[in-house]
């Protein structure tokens, strides 16, 4: 079995899932990519993205032949209506992500999360071939402070007008849609909180990939305050096992899922040191303050997780760093002009 990456990798059995369609909205995006990396050769995979992410259009993914890429916007019913129909599994991960983006354009960030997620999920329920929805939620529902956080742990977000948390609340809510879809119409639905996911091919403004990429290129590295944030952070490879377990196994149905790996845990000063150790980079680190609101703790409980779906995260920090390290280092290699030496690193 390989990896995001196209790195051999020890797992779990491969997916069971053989001869379906699958459909990913958001599919374009980094976890998306991997999913469908995962899934295409034995599946056909239907994406709809309006590409405003586009890690697949980087990879080596976009001629494959059990590939259909349907450019739309989840707010159009018609459209969603449309693409979902014949889908035996729909992975619903269409959203507005990342601080920068939420904070610009806070009522199109509600508006995909609850006006998108409703549609898919009415569009799945209509569909008579429909055997598992995923909805992709998040770990910022726990709010600022999150240790060991357990599913069935009250949330806690932040105040109204405050931007940090508007993906928040409009990622709960489409929880308890998914939730409530199972209990009145027995869709059978599953969502799943990602904590930190990173790995090779990561588009976006994630902390690993921000600091992996000016690593290599020997740029100074910031840390908003004085980077005592912690965070657990999850190879992107673990997560696509995880999703394929949700699909498979009937005890995922009507759940919810922390995802992440508690193991991996670190305040993101010491992440930034590790990125540039291992990258052997002379990037300086660079504090600056940040006066906004922050998540300054989340560490998953991922019991549930491992009792009833057997899934534990496999691939610890130091490994994924060096992964990720490696392909992004490869890439930019492909990427340099003819005859044009990369910048040393380190030197």
């Amino acid at each position: 079995m390989e990896g995001t990456g196209g790195i051999p990798r020890k797992g779990p059995a491969k997916s069971m899932i053989r001869d379906s369609t699958v459909l990913i909205t958001g599919g374009a995006g980094f976890i998306g990519t991997a999913l469908c990396r995962r899934m295409i050769e034995h599946n056909r995979i239907r994406i709809f993205d309006n590409l405003r992410r586009n890690a697949l259009g980087e990879s080596e993914l976009s001629d494959h032949p059990n590939l259909e890429l349907v450019v739309g916007d989840i707010r159009d019913a018609a459209a969603v209506h449309e693409v979902t129909q014949g889908a035996d599994y729909v992975v619903h991960m269409a959203s507005i992500a990342g601080v920068d983006a939420v904070t610009q354009e806070p009522v199109a960030t509600m508006e995909v999360s609850l006006e998108g997620t409703l549609n898919a999920l009415r569009a799945a329920r209509a569909n008579a071939a429909t055997k598992r929805f995923i909805d992709f939620s998040t770990s910022e529902v726990f709010g600022r402070y999150a240790f060991r956080v357990q599913e069935a742990d009250v949330t806690s977000l932040g105040a109204v007008g405050e931007a940090r948390w508007t993906y928040a609340v409009s990622k709960l809510a489409t929880e308890h849609l998914a939730h409530n879809y199972w209990k009145q119409y027995e869709l059978p639905t599953v969502s799943i909180r990602p904590f930190n996911i990173y790995g090779p091919g990561q588009v976006g403004l994630g902390a690993i990939h921000a600091f992996v990429t000016r690593a290599l290129a020997g740029d100074p590295i910031t840390i908003h305050n004085d980077g005592d944030q912690i965070r657990s952070w999850c190879y992107i490879d673990d997560i696509v096992d995880a999703i394929e377990i949700c699909l498979e196994r009937t005890a995922a149905i009507g759940e919810a899922f922390n995802i992440g790996n508690p193991r991996s845990t670190v305040t993101i000063y010491h992440l930034a040191k590790m990125v540039v150790a291992a990258a052997e980079s002379c990037s300086e680190l660079r504090f600056v303050r940040w006066d906004f609101a922050d998540v300054e703790l989340r560490v998953p409980d991922v019991k549930k997780a491992e009792e009833r779906l057997g899934f534990r995260a496999q691939v610890d920090l130091d490994v994924g760093l060096r992964r990720t390290i490696d392909w992004y280092r490869a890439k930019s290699q492909q990427e340099s002009p003819p005859g044009k030496m990369p910048a040393p690193i380190g030197l």
